[in-house]
Formats: structure tokens, sequence, C-alpha cells
């Protein structure tokens, strides 16, 4: 009989321990997602005729100035299909957490070099005309972190 008493006090702490690791799981979740880079997904859509325009911005400007704020380019992409492979260019970026997305997109906006960027290229027009982002966190199994 004593012997089901010591395994069921064993049982007993196995289990108290149990609860006390499971309610420690959700906050060190959450750590170890602060731990990692965040990344941001952003889709531009293009007035008609005007992707070309905005590929070459990327391509000759905004990257760089990306580099100078700490945002790091990860890639750049057109959709295959039509209509979006005439309007769009997606492309993601990482950023060392999102209060740092935060700060260096306020950065960014308020660079002298890309207000005169933006400005001379939109000379004939505008080449947005919508801006969607999405922040993402990584997964445990992603193999980008």
């Amino acid at each position: 009989m004593s012997m089901n008493k010591r395994s069921l006090s064993a049982l007993t702490v196995v289990f108290v321990a149990g609860l006390l690791v499971g309610r420690a799981l959700p906050s060190t979740a959450v750590q170890a997602q602060a731990d990692h880079r965040v990344f941001e997904l952003r889709k531009y859509t293009a007035p008609e005729g005007k992707l070309r325009e905005l590929e070459a911005r990327f391509r000759n400007h905004t990257i760089g100035i990306f580099n100078n704020h700490h945002m790091t380019s990860i890639g750049y992409w057109v959709p295959q299909d039509a209509p979006e492979s005439q309007n769009t260019l997606i492309y993601l970026l990482a950023h060392p957490s999102r209060e740092a997305a935060k700060k260096n997109w306020a950065e960014f906006q308020a660079d002298p070099e890309w207000q005169k960027v933006s400005t001379e290229s939109q000379v004939n027009g505008r080449i947005v005309t919508k801006v969607e982002s999405t922040f993402m966190d990584p997964t445990d199994f992603s193999q980008i972190k």
C-alpha cells in the first residue's frame, strides 16, 4: 500500500511539474519568437503600364536605401499570371523585430535621398496605387528564420 502512495505522490509531482512547465511554455514560445527576425511581405500594385518604372526604382534606388536603413531584402517577384503579371511587384523584407521595422520605415520615409527618388520617379504620374503589408514570424519548421 505504501508503494502505491509513493507512486501516487510521484505521479502527482510529475503532473504538477508538467502543469508548471506547460504554463511556462507559452511565454517561452513568445520570447523565442521575439528572438527571431520578423518578415514583412509587401505587395505593390502599379497603374497600367507603370510596373517597369516601379521595378526600375527598386533596382536602381530603393534596395540601396533599404540597406542604409537596416532593411534586409530577401527577394522580389512578379506574378506569372495575368492580370497581376502586368501590375504587381511582391517582395519580402527581414527586420530584427517589429519595433525595428517601424523605426526603419520611419527613417526610410524621412530619408532625403528616398524623398528625391520618390518625387523624380513619379514626374509622369504615380507608379504605385496600392500597398499591402503583412508582418510574419517564422514557424519552427521554416527554412528561413
